[in-house]
Order: C-alpha cells, then structure tokens, then sequence
C-alpha cells in the first residue's frame, strides 16, 4: 500500500527525524563526558616534598602525615599464557572488591606492574607488551579496571612497567623504549590523575636480560624518555631490597623508590638518613616481612619521614592470589591504621 505525504507533512517527519538523530549524538557526548570525568576525580601530587591527594595533605594530624602508605598488589591482573584455565577476570574483580578494606585500614596508593610479579613458580608468561613495545589490550583493560577503582577510592597507583623474568618479552632494547613511550601515552590518554610511573622493578636484578634495565644509566634514560613525553608525570624506578638507591638514579626521578625486603629493621633509618640529601619524597613500594616485623618496618619507616609498602608475598603474590583485606595480615593491619589515623 502507497502512502503519499504532503509536502508540510514530509517536513515535520523530516524534522523529527533530525532532532531524534541529534539527541542520540547529544547523549553519546554526554556518556563520554561523564566517563572522562570519572576517570579522573583522584589527583596524586607532591608538594614540598609530601604527598597530596587532590591538593589535600595525606593522613593530616597523624604520624603519617604527608606520607604515601601502599600495598604491592602486582599479581591483580595476573595472567599466564601457559595457563589458559585460570581465570584473570575473575581475580582482578576479587581485588578490586577488597579495595575499600585496604583503605579502610590506610592504605593510600597500590602497586601494580605491567608485567606483573613472581607467582610461585617458574614459567610463568604475563605481559601487556608485545614483542615490538606495543600495549595488549586486554591486559590493559585489567589495568585499567584496577586504576579506575583506586581512582574511585581516592587512591594513587604506583604503575610499573617491566619485571624481572619477562621482559624478555621484549625483543630488543628499541622494543624496551617503545614499552616506555606507549605506557605514557596510554596514561595521557586515559584521564586518570592518580598514577605515579615506575619503569622497573628492582632494576639491576639478574633476572632481566636487556642491559638498558640493567644499568642506572639505563635507567636514566627511560626516566627522561618518559618526562620528554608527559613532564607532569610523577616518575621513579626501584632498586634492590636493600634500601639503597644510585646516586644518578634518585637525582633524575621525581620521587625515590626503594624496596625493604633485605634490610633489617634496624638498619631503615640509616638507609632514609642516606636518601634524605636529594631533598626528595622517599618511598618504600615492597617489603616483604610480616606480622610484628611488618608492624615494626612500617613504624620504623613512618617514624623516619618515608612511605612504606607492604608485600605479602605469600597471601597477595603467589597464587592461588586471595585479597582478604585485613584478614591478610591482622597484626600489620592493625598498625598501617594506628599510625595513619593517630597523632
């Protein structure tokens, strides 16, 4: 069956059509918008040498004021390519359901890892880089997921490029700087404020095989590579457990990042009192003691002016992965509140 339209009948089809097509383009714009701004509520920044969260001073009034209390959480985005069953998504959203008790107990910034850390065992395969320094995308969605969260808890992210035992992932040193270039610019492009960079995990490690992770002047160089990209980001990379940090090293990054897992109780505030001449924030992103030596590693670090990180490897790191907030670890727990919530 024909039906024939005047030509003002035509018109005010015609127009409706138009303005349906509009609002349609209008809420598309709108949705984008809402996402950009979700994506980027939490603000991490230093200010004379302490940490700020969206201009605020961290813990104020307590003895952790200014300071950036952090768990390693690497392995919530795990996944190994030799091990197809086990299921990424599934962890990452067991993570991320455990983050409010974390910062209920003080924490203020996770640790993750683009190439993840040490599960347990050998052989593991777990990358966001190709071969070539190009970002997988549905690794990066696990990132993406795990920073959104922390952006949605107020927290920072400490984001970590290459671990020890893959980036021979990498096929060579351009491939390496490549990694570095495409991680900044997926941070510019994301809208998420809240991420601090670290290139390597324990640098110098004898598990890394390309030379330009090996050697602070390698080192060096990915720091500025990366600043020549985004020079408003925040950017480090640790050494070894013992505290330490090369002098070339902690005077190109922004923030010095060290690792306690060899070092003593004892023996911390010597290694700050080292540290403190560069006249910058000092943070300890892996510590792998727990219980009371945990406690005691943490105090000793809030005590002497420095951000402590709590790794544990067991319950967090090797698999099977549980994040039980405070369940982890009572007695640490315990403490990472008292000293971020008393004077």
């Amino acid at each position: 069956m024909l039906i024939f339209l005047n030509h003002k009948t035509f018109h005010w089809i015609a127009a409706a059509f138009i303005f349906a097509f509009f609002m349609n383009a209008c809420q598309q714009v709108s949705t984008r918008s809402v996402d950009q701004i979700a994506s980027g509520k939490t603000n991490i920044s230093i200010r004379d040498n302490q940490w700020r969260i969206n201009s605020a001073l961290t813990y104020p009034g307590t003895k952790a004021e200014g300071l950036l209390m952090n768990l390693r959480m690497v392995n919530s985005t795990f996944e190994d390519k030799n091990r197809p069953e086990f299921d990424s998504d599934l962890n990452t959203k067991r993570f991320i359901a455990a983050i409010p008790q974390y910062v209920e107990q003080g924490a203020r910034a996770f640790t993750f890892n683009l190439q993840g850390g040490m599960p347990g065992y050998e052989g593991a395969v777990n990358s966001a880089f190709n071969p070539d320094g190009t970002l997988r995308q549905a690794y990066m969605q696990r990132i993406k997921r795990v920073i959104q969260a922390c952006d949605d808890h107020g927290c920072a992210v400490i984001l970590g490029c290459f671990y020890q035992r893959q980036d021979q992932i990498l096929k060579d040193e351009t491939a390496i700087r490549n990694g570095v270039i495409n991680t900044v610019k997926w941070i510019k492009d994301s809208g998420f404020k809240n991420i601090l960079l670290e290139i390597a995990n324990e640098f110098s490690h004898g598990g890394f095989d390309h030379s330009l992770l090996k050697s602070p002047e390698g080192e060096v160089e990915l720091i500025k590579l990366a600043k020549s990209i985004d020079p408003g980001l925040l950017v480090s990379t640790s050494g070894l457990g013992d505290g330490k940090s090369h002098r070339s090293v902690a005077e190109a990054c922004d923030y010095i990042l060290i690792h306690f897992n060899g070092t003593p109780v004892n023996d911390i505030p010597k290694r700050v009192q080292t540290l403190k001449k560069y006249g910058k924030p000092i943070v300890c992103n892996e510590d792998d003691k727990i219980g009371q030596s945990a406690a005691d590693a943490a105090t000793a670090s809030v005590l002497n002016g420095i951000s402590w990180g709590y790794m544990n490897k067991e319950v967090n790191q090797y698999t099977p992965f549980v994040f039980d907030g405070v369940n982890d670890d009572p007695v640490m727990y315990k403490t990472l509140k008292q000293l971020t919530s008393e004077k």
